[in-house]
């Protein structure tokens, strides 16, 4: 039945998040979103796509008035890596794009290590490297 899942976010600028997930590591797709109010990117081997439209193109979309400002968040996006070191240097890439971290690397659970982050449109983030040898049953 399902092919492939597609997150649909809005954003202010579409070049800024662009050039933000771009610098991140996604992978852009230039099959969808080549507009100047839109983009596309193919995020890991699972096929799944993520697409920013500007906020009224989203609006139209979702038949709903967005606010200005986010000031709450109703989904958590997690992007599994392949190692702590890889979760490190994403959230370094996060800070030089412009994004925010709200959690700083580390471990939890003796079993994750990750972080979480903010784009430039408020939306959060977290990265995780999972250690499912040391993952607890049940």
């Amino acid at each position: 039945m399902t092919r492939s899942i597609w997150i649909n976010l809005p954003v202010k600028d579409v070049s800024k998040s662009k050039a933000f997930f771009t610098h991140i590591g996604f992978t852009p797709n230039t099959n969808y979103g080549a507009g100047d109010d839109s983009a596309s990117f193919l995020v890991g081997d699972d096929k799944l796509v993520i697409m920013l439209f500007q906020k009224s193109i989203f609006e139209g979309f979702a038949g709903v008035d967005l606010p200005e400002q986010l000031t709450g968040s109703e989904v958590l996006f997690s992007i599994d890596a392949e190692s702590p070191e890889e979760v490190d240097e994403i959230s370094k890439k996060v800070i030089e794009a412009g994004g925010i971290l709200y959690g700083e690397p580390g471990y939890k659970d003796g079993w994750m290590y990750g972080c979480g982050f903010i784009d430039l449109d408020g939306q959060r983030w977290n990265i995780l490297y999972m250690d499912t040898s040391k993952m607890p049953l049940g």
